[in-house]
């Protein structure tokens, strides 16, 4: 009659998560399969405002990473994910930093040859130094 468990809650492990190959976004194993051909769909809506000198080819999705044992390696996996998401950004020609193609032209609204954004980030050793 009584379907509780004794004692306090156990945690159950965290569902895995995958990463997007496209915009570097995670996503559960379920939602991944729904998200991905509407981030392409996307993808092309922006790749088609470009001019045609800017257009770029389509992303491919990297093949997964199989494991020794002959399993997918998640791990291994989401990292060639991410960094394939981080290759689809573009460099601005005035200061260096890499934007989502959407992003590019909203930065370099602010961001010009005469007056180039500072770089992001600063060197940790000079600021731990009391």
């Amino acid at each position: 009659m009584n379907n509780f468990t004794p004692g306090p809650p156990r945690a159950r492990q965290p569902a895995p998560t995958v990463f997007c190959y496209i915009c570097g976004r995670q996503f559960g194993s379920k939602s991944i399969g729904i998200h991905e051909p509407q981030c392409l769909k996307k993808w092309h809506a922006e790749n088609e405002k470009l001019p045609k000198s800017k257009r770029r080819a389509e992303p491919v999705k990297p093949d997964a990473v199989i494991a020794h044992d002959g399993k997918v390696d998640v791990e291994a996996t989401n990292e060639v994910l991410w960094k394939n998401s981080q290759g689809l950004m573009v460099e601005c020609e005035h200061c260096g930093r890499k934007f989502k193609e959407d992003r590019l032209e909203v930065h370099q609204r602010s961001c010009t040859s005469d007056n180039p954004a500072k770089r992001v980030g600063r060197d940790r050793s000079k600021s731990q130094k009391r």
